[in-house]
């Protein structure tokens, strides 16, 4: 039988001195557990031995392959799994946080960490710029911040130098030990939900009493990645915890800094939840977020911002008491960020517009809202394509502001339809175009598809907001 063998191969294989061998024993095994577990069973103590072993091996690329294992075999029916794992659990929640710390290299590939905010973004930093469509879908779920373990997002949350703030290793944008180890981690939260506190919270508390800044930042990452499985565990704990992490936000590493706010940002819902007057933890969270959407560290503002957007969408209408000084901090951020950033700004707002709705459509508020986004959109052209962010940022405001949005509405209206008319036109002079040279010259010019679907969702949202005095406009046109 093949599996039998294929096993038996790669067990003799597992000790080879050639690390691509044993990168390639790991890989061969995780691909086991995923489509053959129960093959693995009558091994699994010794497989669970070696990975265990293997997550800590010299060479990286090893490391990697085999912490991969601890995701994969909390897939699926984990009910026999389990027996496995547990009694490996106090030294895998061990290994796991320790792999969490950066590597110099980490630290390398990121390039200084202090790179404030008046050092303009590179073209290879800003990351590519794509529609969401009008159901808004936030962008700080992606590349903001932190965390979105799982390979093409991330587990980490926190460079303090080029302009993120959230995905922490988005300098080192592949996928690495540390973001995988976190995914590991917080896989492993919900499946061991109530057994994975004890043994972790007494390595944490170990661990944040560490001299070196590093080890402490890795712990707080592992705080916000058990935050899903382990809620229930952890409230109790939440009430002395949190104040510590808003201390944090405070500290002069732009790394914790920025990993504290995704951390706390994974205790949202608790946060709005635990005091109905808002003095203890809300406010402070509120202020606490904000003061660092406009820290002078491109990462930092980007973890700052990216954690406030998740706020926003367990707060609701919440927020409404602090919509002034929220949208004042906000706004006050247009003058500060450069251009990678403003994307999380503009998913900010956004959010914000569909969390308070019509609460929002109040004069002095539109007063402070409107400006920058105004500027903004006068001072991109029409074929850039940092206008699709600003384009979905508008839909939920016009939405959210109604009758309030109709000064705005006719130059918004116009322009959308120019570029559903340029658009077409082009493409359409494009597609006759039968000479291969003309139209090869033509290609550079050809404006981006999105447009149309943006700017029709634009013109939903007008709809949306101004209801039947949309006609004019219509009409007008």
């Amino acid at each position: 039988p093949f599996l039998p063998n294929y096993l038996q191969m790669i067990i003799l294989l597992s000790t080879d001195p050639t690390p691509l061998v044993r990168k390639r024993v790991c890989s061969g095994l995780v691909m086991m557990v995923e489509l053959h577990a129960e093959a693995l069973f009558p091994h699994i103590a010794s497989v669970v031995e070696y990975m265990l072993h293997a997550s800590k091996d010299k060479d990286e690329d090893v490391a990697l392959e085999a912490c991969e294992f601890w995701t994969s075999i909390c897939e699926g029916d984990t009910s026999k799994k389990k027996e496995f794992l547990r009694p490996v659990l106090p030294r895998l929640c061990r290994l796991l946080l320790e792999n969490m710390v950066y590597t110099d290299y980490d630290l390398i590939m990121m390039g200084g960490a202090d790179e404030e905010d008046d050092v303009p973004d590179r073209a290879e930093d800003i990351r590519p710029v794509y529609y969401h469509s009008s159901t808004h879908t936030p962008q700080h779920q992606a590349g903001g911040q932190e965390l979105e373990f799982h390979q093409e997002s991330g587990a980490t949350g926190d460079d303090d130098d080029d302009d993120d703030g959230v995905d922490d290793d988005d300098d080192v944008s592949e996928w690495n030990i540390r973001k995988c180890s976190a995914a590991g981690l917080d896989t492993l939260s919900t499946v061991f939900p109530d057994e994975l506190l004890p043994i972790v919270l007494p390595i944490i508390q170990e661990k944040l009493n560490s001299p070196t800044w590093e080890v402490r930042e890795s712990v707080v990452l592992g705080i916000g990645a058990i935050a899903e499985g382990c809620s229930r565990g952890m409230a109790p704990y939440l009430h002395q915890l949190l104040p510590y992490l808003l201390s944090l936000l405070k500290d002069r590493q732009p790394l914790i800094r920025s990993i504290t706010c995704w951390t706390i940002s994974r205790y949202s819902r608790w946060i709005v939840t635990v005091d109905e007057d808002h003095s203890k933890f809300f406010r402070p969270v509120l202020e606490g977020l904000l003061q660092r959407v406009l820290d002078n560290n491109k990462r930092v503002q980007e973890a700052a911002c990216s954690a406030f957007a998740t706020l926003e969408e367990e707060a609701q209408a919440e927020l409404v008491p602090y919509l002034q000084p929220i949208l004042q901090n906000l706004t006050f951020a247009f003058g500060k960020y450069q251009a990678r950033n403003l994307i999380i700004l503009y998913d900010a707002l956004g959010t914000l517009a569909d969390a308070v709705d019509s609460n929002l459509n109040q004069p002095a508020l539109i007063q402070i809202l409107m400006p920058p986004l105004t500027e903004k959109w006068n001072n991109l052209t029409d074929n850039d394509v940092n206008l699709f962010p600003l384009l979905e940022c508008l839909t939920s405001v016009a939405q959210a502001l109604g009758q309030g949005f109709t000064p705005f509405a006719p130059p918004v209206y116009q322009r959308c339809l120019k570029f559903i008319e340029n658009t077409l036109s082009t493409w359409a002079a494009y597609d006759a175009e039968r000479d291969p040279t003309r139209k090869s010259n033509m290609e550079d010019q050809l404006p981006d598809k999105e447009f149309i679907v943006c700017a029709l969702d634009l013109l939903s949202g007008l709809c949306e907001g101004l209801g039947p005095s949309m006609e004019a406009l219509v009409a007008e046109s």
